[in-house]
């Protein structure tokens, strides 16, 4: 990196030769003037509307908990698998295609398909899109009646469900200012504890019932996020970055006003904008797409963008709050505790990411992520040491690192990596850029819900809490990774990010 003064003479020379507009020096010392306490007072429509975007992560959260959940449901193993000495089993390749096929929907229709839509037509109705589509199947889950009906279902709904959680963080990273933008795209993962903690709450409502609707009440109760995104997306603004990029500058500035209220400089704000769109077109020899995101200094950007949600996977995310209610019982725990404690898991999950707002700023992205990883796999391993001691006592540690893991991971690499994720794509491959990190999700997350079935079920390897053990040497691989791939963004303008990546500073460097 080249010294101090040699930078600045670089910069000036740079705008200069760019055209430099007026306003953008004013709109980066507005921006990096911002306090919190400012945002909270003065433009709180900004907030709410992070948490309308949110929502979307609640939805998609519910979703993915219900998948592992149901499977503690005895009315549904029975209508969807058989009957064994008396008790009702679903046999585990049934739970693989249940599991992964809303994976398959979210990687080939609803991650790709959002960025190409949602760069052309917009997020807002983009997001209309995804509502349409995740109606339709969850009706299709209410009344399927056979296993094939059932997995079309959950395979359309993974198309709406991409759109979700590509649409989610987008969107936040766009409307939140520098200040903001951390605690913004973290209330994405918050959005998602809430709705594995609320998905977990109704199947403990309605899984002890003994007609259909012990599981067609929680895949009902999917319609309430719909009815709450549908009434509000009429009146949330589309984003500025999108609106800029068009060229639709009068809109961009209407939609400004509804964030920052009338007494905000929006002139300034939009020449900002305008002006870091510009720097990053400068840098790209193609039209922005879906090939550039691996081109260039836009390929690290993109490595870091998707091996963040490849950590939260080889952390054992979804052996460990997945199948949080199953492994309980699976360890002797009776039905009424393990639904109990899996309600326990997630509730600890959403006050480990609330717990993230409070230091998320003070402390960074990078330190919170690799002590987050470094825990995780503590707690990993000690799940799988106590499986081998043949103890009731051990059981119960088990449990207790299992709700330690859930608070560990929404206040660390959950939450972060949807902060680190919004910093690190740039503001024009933004959309491409979290549709390849949707995609990823879905694909590794498929992979784990396809072996994960084999490794703790009865009938197959009977592991149980041993899978410990191979997810801690995966946790152990991916905390490596992070020492030197996770970059420190805190408090950086979208410019000043832009600037360190074309430096081509190490991102263990940066910040």
């Amino acid at each position: 990196m080249a010294p101090k003064d040699q930078t600045d003479e670089h910069d000036v020379e740079h705008i200069d030769e760019k055209g430099a507009l007026p306003n953008e020096d004013e709109q980066l010392a507005q921006d990096r003037d911002l306090t919190l306490k400012v945002v909270l007072r003065q433009h709180p429509w900004i907030l709410f509307w992070s948490f309308y975007w949110a929502t979307a992560g609640i939805a998609w959260g519910f979703d993915a908990q219900i998948n592992g959940a149901m499977i503690s449901v005895a009315a549904f193993r029975r209508d969807f698998g058989y009957i064994s000495n008396g008790e009702a089993i679903l046999p585990a390749n049934w739970q693989t295609a249940f599991n992964s096929v809303s994976s398959v929907g979210q990687f080939f229709f609803g991650g790709f398909l959002c960025s190409w839509v949602c760069d052309r037509i917009g997020r807002k109705a983009s997001l209309l899109v995804g509502l349409l589509i995740t109606t339709g199947a969850i009706f299709g889950e209410v009344f399927s009646t056979t296993n094939a009906a059932f997995v079309v279902s959950k395979l359309i709904l993974g198309f709406g469900l991409g759109f979700y959680l590509t649409l989610s963080p987008l969107a936040t990273s766009e409307i939140a200012p520098t200040v903001l933008r951390g605690i913004s795209t973290a209330g994405v993962n918050l959005g998602i504890a809430i709705g594995q903690l609320i998905s977990n709450g109704v199947v403990k409502g309605f899984g002890e019932r003994e007609d259909r609707w012990a599981y067609r009440g929680p895949f009902a109760v999917q319609l309430f996020f719909v009815v709450i995104l549908g009434l509000g997306l009429p009146f949330t603004p589309e984003t500025p970055w999108y609106l800029v990029r068009r060229g639709k500058i009068e809109e961009a500035k209407k939609s400004l006003r509804k964030l920052y209220g009338d007494s905000a400089d929006i002139d300034a704000k939009v020449a900002g904008l305008e002006r870091t769109i510009a720097e990053e077109a400068a840098f790209q020899s193609e039209t922005p797409s879906m090939i550039q995101c691996f081109k260039g200094v836009d390929l690290i950007r993109t490595v870091i963008s998707i091996g963040v949600f490849v950590c939260q996977h080889f952390s054992g995310i979804v052996f460990v709050l997945g199948y949080s209610t199953y492994f309980f019982q699976l360890a002797g725990v009776s039905d009424a505790q393990s639904f109990n404690l899996g309600v326990g898991v997630t509730a600890c999950g959403v006050l480990g990411n609330f717990c993230s707002w409070f230091f998320v700023n003070s402390f960074g992205r990078r330190k919170i992520f690799l002590t987050g990883m470094v825990t995780l796999d503590v707690l990993l391993l000690l799940i799988g040491i106590m499986d081998v001691i043949p103890t009731s006592g051990a059981q119960w540690v088990q449990a207790a690192c299992t709700v330690l893991y859930a608070f560990a991971y929404f206040a660390t690499i959950g939450a972060m990596a949807f902060a680190i994720l919004g910093e690190t794509s740039s503001t024009t491959l933004k959309a491409p850029t979290m549709a390849l990190a949707t995609a990823t999700q879905a694909v590794v997350g498929m992979v784990m819900n396809i072996v994960i079935p084999y490794l703790v079920n009865p009938d197959e390897a009977n592991l149980k809490g041993k899978v410990g053990f191979i997810f801690g040497g995966l946790c152990t691989l991916a905390t490596i990774w992070s020492f030197f791939f996770v970059p420190e963004l805190k408090g950086k303008s979208y410019y000043e990010i832009d600037r360190m990546f074309q430096s081509k500073i190490p991102p263990r460097k940066m910040g």
